[in-house]
């Protein structure tokens, strides 16, 4: 599924919040937003950007790094993965 880079979160369409955030997140990555091996926001800040519960901006970060797209470091922060490790 293809997702808009600069969509909001639509809280009545049939995919969930999370789901949906975790493609626009990748969609950003793909356009360049943030460049491999740099952090991306904080938890913090992509819950008020895009108004979700920290639990939901989690669960959308999870799915980013098991599809091997971001990787955490400890009381570093996230950062975008490498395309080429």
């Amino acid at each position: 599924m293809e997702f808009d880079p600069d969509a909001r979160i639509d809280h009545g369409a049939p995919l969930s919040p999370y789901r949906q955030l975790a493609g626009i997140l990748a969609a950003r990555i793909d356009r360049g937003d943030w460049q491999p091996n740099r952090a991306i926001p904080s938890e913090s800040q992509l819950v008020q950007e895009y108004g979700l519960a920290r639990a939901t901006v989690r669960r959308a970060i999870a799915v980013l790094v098991d599809e091997d797209t971001l990787f955490v470091v400890p009381q570093r922060g996230t950062f975008v993965k490498s395309k080429d490790e």
